[in-house]
């Protein structure tokens, strides 16, 4: 079958997550026999295959307005099915359409993005809601979300995501990558933009309490600036290091004592399903996917409660034996969670979606 696939986030400067999911269906789907027409509006990125369709100008946010104010112009991508990887919507006629809604956190926490942002992603949800046979969510917990939002539960489908399998690394070259970000001291290591929801500021806190019985840790932060005060961060042990290239990230993840994330909301949690496949141990809030994910293999603190975060992370830095226990966990865990688990789910998506649709 062939499937019209939405790839306007790889001509980011920065793709991120879903540029990420948009690259991985590419690259998994047609072993499951899907043949992908990726399009967007501008020029193609060095990496999209040569059947990638530019739809011209306008591009950007103005053809993204277009289609949410006026569901104009209509794609005429060849495809029996057109997939949304995100709330960018483009208006199809006479075609299934599947979306893909990450998360609500635009609707959950509305002080955490932009007005027109939050504009924008709740006019998706809508056409998202009217227009689409298929609305893929990445967890049982998004899946509820929908459900809340008058979205049929026969409508929504769980997908979840993937990540790669972390390939063999030297020691020595680990080593040398944490050397020259200057990170010689033990750390906790959390991930993600920095941004009201993720609670940053609460693992900040645990560090303070931490460091009365540790006093070399240090709290390792990586990700870019979101929009939103996330509160004072700065603190002795803390290290804000922003976006880094992929290699040290996936070095950080291999040396860190605990990843933990405290975001009080997310949609699946992608760095947690990273740190597994590293043999990182993990502590997680709860009350949002982030629990659903890590399962048994991570251990779950209750949100917004730094004290919590710090007797969790405490627990497992004072027991080797404990950490290795949930680092092997974390392995066998993140099995679950695959490029190619998440390829072969979406191609059956496209089928029901082409098989169910009005003829």
């Amino acid at each position: 079958m062939k499937v019209a696939l939405h790839v306007g986030q790889l001509l980011q400067p920065v793709p991120g997550g879903i540029g990420r999911y948009a690259r991985s269906l590419l690259r998994g789907l047609p072993r499951y026999g899907v043949d992908v027409t990726p399009f967007a509006a501008g020029d193609a990125a060095s990496a999209l295959p040569p059947n990638y369709v530019n739809l011209g100008r306008p591009y950007g946010s103005m053809r993204y307005e277009m289609w949410h104010r006026w569901q104009r112009p209509i794609l005429h991508v060849d495809g029996d099915v057109v997939h949304a990887p995100s709330l960018a919507i483009p208006p199809v006629s006479g075609r299934p359409l599947v979306v893909t809604a990450h998360d609500v956190a635009f609707h959950r926490f509305p002080d955490a993005t932009t007005r027109r942002g939050r504009a924008f992603h709740e006019r998706g949800l809508d056409l998202a809601r009217h227009n689409a046979s298929v609305v893929l969510a990445p967890s049982d917990f998004t899946r509820r979300e929908l459900m809340s939002l008058d979205f049929r539960p026969e409508q929504v489908e769980v997908a979840y995501l993937g990540a790669d399998p972390a390939p063999p690394v030297d020691d020595t070259d680990v080593d040398a990558r944490l050397t020259a970000i200057r990170v010689l001291r033990p750390y906790i290591l959390t991930v993600g933009t920095v941004e009201p929801r993720k609670r940053v500021r609460h693992l900040v806190t645990a560090l303070g309490h931490l460091r009365e019985h540790y006093p070399e840790l240090e709290l390792v932060v990586v990700g870019p600036r979101g929009w939103g005060d996330v509160g004072r961060l700065e603190a002795p042990g803390v290290r804000l290091l922003g976006a880094l290239p992929w290699v040290l990230v996936d070095a950080l993840y291999r040396r860190a004592r605990v990843c933990a994330i405290a975001s009080v909301y997310e949609g699946f949690g992608l760095p947690a399903v990273e740190a597994m496949n590293r043999s990182c141990p993990v502590v997680v809030a709860g009350g949002s996917a982030l629990a659903e994910v890590v399962g048994d293999a991570g251990i779950v603190a209750p949100p917004d409660n730094p004290e919590a975060l710090a007797s969790a992370i405490g627990g497992l830095l004072a027991d080797d034996a404990r950490r290795a226990e949930y680092a092997r966990r974390g392995l066998d865990r993140a099995a679950l969670f695959t490029w190619d688990l998440c390829a072969a789910r979406h191609a059956d998506v496209y089928r029901r979606a082409r098989e169910t649709a009005p003829s």
